[in-house]
C-alpha cells in the first residue's frame, strides 16, 4: 500500500517552489507545484509514495496568483 508523505511547500521569487521534510535529503525547488511533485517523487524511489503538499501562505498566494492568469 502507499505512504502517505507530507511535504512543507513555501515559495520564494527567486528560486521558485521549495518543499522541505526530513525524508528529503536536502529541500527539493521546483518552478510549478506540478514539477515539484514529480522531482519529490524521483527523489524518492524506488518508494511508492503518495505526495501531499502541504502549502504555506506564500505559496498558497502564488499558486492563487497562477490560477487567476
Amino acid at each position: 500500500m502507499d505512504e502517505r508523505l507530507e511535504v512543507s511547500v513555501t515559495f520564494d521569487e527567486r528560486r521558485g517552489y521549495i518543499a522541505s521534510a526530513p525524508e528529503l535529503r536536502q529541500p527539493v525547488t521546483a518552478l510549478s507545484l506540478g514539477g515539484l511533485r514529480r522531482r519529490i517523487e524521483i527523489a524518492l524511489l524506488p518508494e511508492d509514495v503518495h505526495v501531499v503538499l502541504q502549502l504555506d501562505v506564500r505559496a498558497r498566494r502564488e499558486r492563487d496568483r497562477r490560477r487567476a492568469g
